[in-house]
């Protein structure tokens, strides 16, 4: 069987803006494991590995929190139509806490709350991929350019699914 893989050119801001906005969040919030861009939804998945698999309660009460904050964020910020799931996953002794948000109404300051609150309730569970040779001025790089891939992606149709996940220090970027 053969595969034919599309050709992309280097000016194809679409797949340029979706594969920057991917990088960014991963290189700018280590404790996000995965992201995926699903253009059919039109939604961003970011996935957290938590080492130890919390109970339905904690799992609730988690999810209950990042919700009515995400939507008392978006309250304040005059957004509405907010499209939010929080799913968990378990596989051997590692949970997998799944964020999916729509990237019309979603900004990098709500990025920004769901991981103060994830790095405040699950402190020692949360696996993160820490880069201590990430200083200041790059980590506000990084966040303007969320800011700027994230108004890109509302103001054009991209086509193309897209996942990034972190291996080994290194952000690689797939199309899926």
């Amino acid at each position: 069987m053969t595969w034919i893989m599309p050709k992309y050119q280097q000016n194809d801001e679409q797949l340029s803006d979706g594969v920057n906005l991917l990088i960014s969040i991963l290189v700018r919030y280590p404790e996000i494991g995965t992201i995926s861009f699903d253009p059919q939804n039109d939604n961003l998945k970011m996935t957290f590995l938590l080492s130890g698999i919390p109970s339905p309660q904690e799992f609730e009460a988690i999810r209950q929190l990042l919700s009515n904050s995400v939507y008392a964020y978006q309250m304040l910020e005059g957004v509405t139509g907010t499209i939010i799931d929080i799913q968990l996953s378990s596989y051997d002794k590692v949970a997998m806490l799944t964020i999916v948000r729509d990237v019309n109404t979603l900004s990098k300051g709500e990025i920004a709350l769901v991981i103060t609150l994830l790095r405040e309730k699950l402190r020692e569970r949360l696996i993160t991929d820490h880069n201590e040779s990430m200083q200041e001025e790059d980590l506000l790089l990084q966040e303007e350019l969320i800011d700027n891939m994230l108004e890109s992606m509302k103001q054009r149709q991209t086509v193309q699914s897209l996942i990034a996940i972190r291996e080994d220090g290194r952000v690689l970027v797939f199309n899926k």
